[in-house]
């Protein structure tokens, strides 16, 4: 039973040995020309300006959470969508429920102008 598994577990060897095998040559062969431009803070194409600790707007994280909160419940859809021709009616019409929900809560977040960036 075990034997099945020897190509993967030759695969995961060699793919592991080449990774480390760059990581090495790249460490010793690779240039090192340190300067003080090099070393220097770098963000955006220019220098900060700024405490790397600036607090975010809510409004940036609650854009976040809501992207990820519908992107969730639109990949619920997928396996629905697989097995659509054997669920039957009722699945259907739970799947419409779900849907509306989603087009529900879409609008009221849009209403209440969450979407908006000032």
């Amino acid at each position: 039973m075990l034997t099945e598994y020897w190509p993967i577990l030759l695969f995961l060897i060699v793919a592991g040995g080449i990774g480390v095998a760059l990581l090495v040559i790249g460490a010793l062969l690779g240039p090192r020309r340190p300067s003080a431009e090099k070393q220097s803070p770098y963000e955006c194409g220019f220098e900060a300006f700024e405490d790397a600790r600036l607090k975010f707007d809510v409004r940036y994280y609650l854009i976040a959470i809501l992207f990820i909160i519908f992107d969730l419940e639109i990949a619920f859809l997928f396996p629905w969508a697989t097995v659509f021709n054997k669920i039957g009616m009722v699945a259907l019409v739970e799947m419409g429920t779900f849907l509306l929900l989603l087009v529900v809560g879409f609008v009221y977040v849009w209403k209440k102008g969450a979407l908006e960036w000032d």
